[in-house]
């Protein structure tokens, strides 16, 4: 049954060169998958045991005793909702932001015509290759002399732009005919009358990709909070993570705590939206 099922899905014969390639691609990608999957278990399984239990080999996966005082440290003592709170703002904030702005230039660079716009585009996606550290310092006097050092506003001013974001969804613009537009246009709309309307609902999957991203790389952010933020009621978890492991290195069971629960939010984003995430990141790759 499991060969005719293997000769259903590939459509071809099945020889026994064919069996031992396709066992040994699907042993690879358990393998892969394990080393991926198994510290992440090893981390859950650590932030329900007591310290002395955490290193303890060979391990034991199931934690015995099984201790919840981690959590309740974490939220109780170490501020943890402050953090939490911070960080979900800045998140929200920033990737509505993100959606916003990169979507509206994209519609410009792809769907208006107007004089120089593919050579101020190539200019835009130029910046990409300027490393962070290049600009911080330059970035960092700005921001102080705007008088936003140590404010959440100076975050979320710094990252509400994105080149890469413009890329991928221009890059996916490109796709939707522009004799959508023309007919909109004949049809009495205005032009953020067919961004709205017509080009964001067909931009659903990119859209969804975009969220994943920036989320991911403003949740995960340690260096511009750390440059910017210094009052601890402003922190970030990440912030928060490096004081919690200088302050009790020993506490290796609330540091996995800590760590369990900074992940949980990322990956109700994520499944929320995986299901547009390949199609909005391979849509715009092949033109035509």
């Amino acid at each position: 049954m499991a060969t005719k099922a293997l000769q259903d899905i590939n459509k071809k014969p099945l020889t026994p060169q064919r069996v031992v390639i396709t066992i040994l691609k699907y042993l690879v990608i358990l393998c892969t998958s394990a080393m991926m999957v198994l510290p992440f278990l090893w981390m859950i399984s650590a932030s329900f045991k007591d310290n002395l239990d955490v290193f303890e080999f060979p391990i034991k996966w199931i934690p015995d005793p099984f201790v919840t005082e981690n959590y309740t440290y974490i939220w109780e003592q170490a501020n943890y909702i402050v953090l939490f709170a911070n960080t979900i703002k800045l998140t929200l904030i920033i990737t509505l932001l993100q959606l916003i702005t990169c979507s509206l230039a994209a519609y410009a660079f792809s769907k208006i015509i107007f004089p120089e716009r593919d050579k101020l585009f190539l200019a835009y996606l130029a910046t990409l290759m300027v490393p962070f550290q290049v600009i911080m310092i330059p970035q960092f006097i700005i921001i102080r002399n705007l008088g936003l050092s140590d404010s959440h506003l100076a975050l979320i001013l710094i990252q509400a732009f994105s080149p890469m974001g413009v890329f991928l969804l221009r890059q996916f613009y490109l796709t939707i005919p522009n004799e959508l537009s023309e007919a909109a246009r004949i049809d009495g709309l205005n032009e953020f009358g067919i961004y709205s309307r017509i080009i964001l609902p067909l931009a659903k999957p990119t859209l969804a990709s975009l969220t994943i991203f920036t989320s991911v790389t403003v949740w995960n952010d340690f260096l511009s909070p750390l440059i910017y933020l210094s009052s601890s009621d402003k922190f970030t978890i990440q912030l928060g993570l490096r004081n919690l492991i200088s302050e009790n290195s020993a506490e290796y069971g609330a540091i996995m705590a800590a760590s369990v629960i900074s992940l949980i939010p990322i990956l109700i984003v994520f499944l929320s939206c995986q299901k547009f995430f390949v199609e909005g990141t391979t849509a715009g790759s092949v033109k035509g």
